[in-house]
C-alpha cells in the first residue's frame, strides 16, 4: 500500500514538472521588437546628359540638342547671341556648332545697329540649322563702313560728284572719300588738248546704321572743250 502511495505522487511530480518545462512564457508588453531592414534607400542614378532621381523620375538637368549657326557667303565676322548671351563667332563659309539645352530659343546675329533674328526649338539628339546668309544681305547691303558714288556732272569748269558714305555699325563715325577723276582739254596758251587730273576729299559724320550723301566739287584747269572720265574712288578712311 506504501509503494502505491510513493509511486503516485513520484509520477504527479514528474508531471507537473514537465508541464513546467514546455510552458510558453508570458509577453512583456513594455518589450517593442524592431524589424531588420533587408532593402538600401532609393539613390541618384546618373545617366548621360543629366541627373535622374529614382525616386520620382525628376529629370534635374536638361538634355542638350545640336544646334549650326550660319551666314553662307555673307561677307562679315558677327558674334552669335542666343537668348541675349554671346555664344561663339560666324564668319563666311565657317559655320558655328554649339550645344544648346532642349526648348525654344531666340537666335540673333547684328551688323553694327542692324539685326536679324529666328527662333529655334531645340530637341535632343536632333540637329538645327539656323542661316541668315539670304536675310542679311537683303538687309545689310554693306556689312563694313564704306562710300561710293551714286551720281556725277559737269559744273562749269568741272565736275561734281555726289558721294554716299554708309555706315553699319554701332556708333558714329566721321568718314572721308579720296575722289579722282581724269579729263582733257584745249589749253588757251598752245591750243593743244592736255590731259589732267584733279582729285579732292569728301567728308561726312555718319550716325550708326546710316548713310549720308556729300557732293564734292573738282574744278578743271584754264581752257576750253573739256572732256573728263567717271569719277572713281580713293582711299576711303573711318574715325
Amino acid at each position: 500500500m506504501k509503494s502505491i502511495v510513493i509511486l503516485t505522487i513520484i509520477v504527479t511530480i514528474g508531471c507537473i514538472m514537465a508541464a513546467g518545462c514546455v510552458a510558453q512564457p508570458k509577453k512583456d508588453p513594455n518589450i517593442t521588437v524592431t524589424p531588420t531592414i533587408t532593402f538600401s534607400p532609393f539613390n541618384n542614378t546618373t545617366i548621360a546628359n543629366g541627373t535622374f532621381n529614382a525616386t520620382n523620375g525628376t529629370n534635374v538637368t536638361k538634355l542638350q540638342g545640336p544646334l549650326r549657326v550660319s551666314i553662307s557667303n555673307f561677307n562679315a565676322n558677327l558674334s552669335v547671341i542666343i537668348d541675349n548671351q554671346t555664344a561663339g563667332l560666324v564668319t563666311a563659309g565657317k559655320p558655328l556648332d554649339l550645344m544648346i539645352d532642349e526648348g525654344d530659343h531666340s537666335v540673333k546675329v547684328c551688323v553694327g545697329a542692324i539685326c536679324e533674328q529666328d527662333r529655334v526649338t531645340i530637341v535632343f539628339a536632333k540637329k538645327s540649322f539656323v542661316d541668315f546668309g539670304d536675310r542679311l544681305k537683303k538687309s545689310v547691303e554693306f556689312p563694313e563702313p564704306t562710300a561710293r558714288i551714286i551720281d556725277y556732272y559737269r559744273n562749269g569748269d568741272g565736275v561734281a560728284v555726289s558721294v554716299e558714305f554708309i555706315n553699319p555699325t554701332s556708333a558714329t563715325l566721321f568718314m572721308s572719300a579720296e575722289i579722282r577723276v581724269g579729263y582733257s582739254y584745249i589749253s588757251d596758251r598752245t591750243g593743244q588738248r592736255v590731259g589732267e587730273s584733279t582729285r579732292g576729299h569728301a567728308y561726312a559724320d555718319v550716325p550708326a546704321g546710316r548713310r549720308i550723301t556729300e557732293t564734292l566739287d573738282l574744278g578743271f584747269a584754264d581752257g576750253s572743250a573739256y572732256m573728263f572720265d567717271p569719277p572713281s574712288l580713293g582711299a576711303i578712311t573711318t574715325s
